[in-house]
């Protein structure tokens, strides 16, 4: 299992949606819009509509944002 965490600094729900997938063991690779690698713009075409982040991708399904998240992963 793989997820993408599409995020930007200080972002609480950002941070959380890490700290739950590593207490899974879940990797993850971060797409942080304000870093420069990627932009907004790509996140626009990854999420259509997109407003807010997180943006979670976990094996190329989207999520959604942090509650969405928690849901799918609750034991």
């Amino acid at each position: 299992m793989k997820a993408i965490v599409w995020s930007n600094v200080g972002c609480t729900y950002c941070e959380q949606a890490k700290k739950l997938l590593q207490s899974k063991n879940i990797e993850y690779e971060e797409r942080n819009i304000a870093h420069g690698l990627w932009t907004v713009q790509q996140l626009q075409e990854a999420v259509p509509g997109a407003r807010t982040v997180p943006q979670i991708f976990i094996d190329e399904e989207h999520i959604g944002g942090y509650q969405q998240l928690a849901e799918k992963l609750k034991d």
